[in-house]
């Protein structure tokens, strides 16, 4: 099995992985409830910020907690509910608003991120 393969899904790696989950967690939900996030920070389009922070998490969420693809159903709906949570704080803290589009990102990530993992978890299954 490849070096970054075992790396991935090796069960002594989850510390890790968790620690990144609890990370990118942080930060997503700093950025989006400041009330203006810093320009810098961005691909300069608000949906592909959506869909690049929660593909990081589902592809972390898979890894730290998750590793069976059978089990990546709890994590995509535990990271839509959150995703959705953010949207409702944001429709409450001006200047925020919240958007259900926003949330369609979210989905959209959260669908890249799974199937990232995919084949490293495919690979990963193989009869060494």
């Amino acid at each position: 099995m490849p070096r970054l393969i075992r790396f991935a899904t090796a069960p002594e790696q989850r510390r890790l992985w968790r620690a990144l989950f609890t990370l990118l967690l942080v930060a997503i939900t700093w950025l989006a409830l400041v009330p203006a996030p810093p320009p810098a920070i961005g691909t300069g389009w608000d949906k592909s910020n959506h869909a690049l922070a929660f593909g990081s998490l589902a592809f972390a969420g898979a890894w730290a907690w998750w590793p069976r693809p059978r089990q990546w159903g709890w994590l995509a709906a535990a990271l839509l509910a959150y995703g959705g949570a953010i949207e409702i704080a944001q429709s409450h803290l001006p200047p925020r608003t919240g958007d259900w589009l926003d949330l369609l990102a979210d989905g959209f990530g959260i669908a890249l991120g799974l199937l990232a993992a995919w084949p490293v978890a495919a690979i990963a299954a193989r009869p060494r």
